[in-house]
């Protein structure tokens, strides 16, 4: 089995690329995605958010998202808190899906693959990058935000360079067709490699 970390600025199309690759036959997992679960789900993890956040963390028993985007956006101290609260979590998370799936290629899609650490759970990183303005244009649309709070979650981000120069392959995501033959390309690479 090997493990594909597949990563990218927001907004850089990282949703697309994984989908690409599902449709190859690419059993994938979400650390997003399962983080938000597990901060929903997971007993331990409620409470330190809650300690951590307040009683506004949780909002009928489900996570106030936007209440915490707001804080930890604007404080990278707080960020980092409740990312060494989750991440371990998900890690483990991770570990027991490993456990239970007999995938050829595993990949893990994480925006902060580097930052987090998680890219030492891979074999190979993947990182999509596109056009700056495109980027800021499709967060804005798909969160229905302003510019400003795009280029804030941008800034609190490890930035493109920086992530192709510890990645593997890169995928410029800026035409759906050419993005698609980059993904099978690289399929095509990754099974021939052991």
């Amino acid at each position: 089995m090997k493990v594909i970390g597949l990563t990218g600025g927001i907004g850089s199309g990282k949703s697309t690329v994984l989908n690409f690759f599902k449709e190859l036959g690419v059993a994938t997992f979400i650390a997003d995605v399962e983080a938000k679960k597990l901060m929903n789900s997971n007993a331990d993890l409620i409470q330190e958010i809650t300690k951590l956040f307040g009683d506004n963390a949780y909002k009928n028993g489900v996570l106030n998202s936007a209440f915490i985007a707001q804080i930890v956006f604007n404080n990278t101290s707080k960020l980092a808190q409740l990312n060494a609260l989750v991440h371990p979590k998900v890690k483990d998370h991770f570990a027991n899906f490993l456990a239970q799936t007999n995938a050829e290629i595993v990949m893990y899609e994480a925006a902060i693959l580097f930052e987090s650490g998680s890219y030492k759970q891979c074999d190979y990183v993947i990182t999509v990058t596109a056009n700056l303005e495109e980027r800021v244009q499709r967060v804005m649309r798909r969160d229905g935000v302003d510019r400003l709070a795009v280029e804030t979650r941008i800034k609190n981000q490890l930035g493109d360079e920086a992530k192709i120069k510890k990645s593997d392959f890169v995928i410029y995501n800026n035409a759906l067709k050419s993005t698609k033959e980059q993904v099978k390309t690289i399929f095509d690479i990754l099974m021939k490699l052991n």
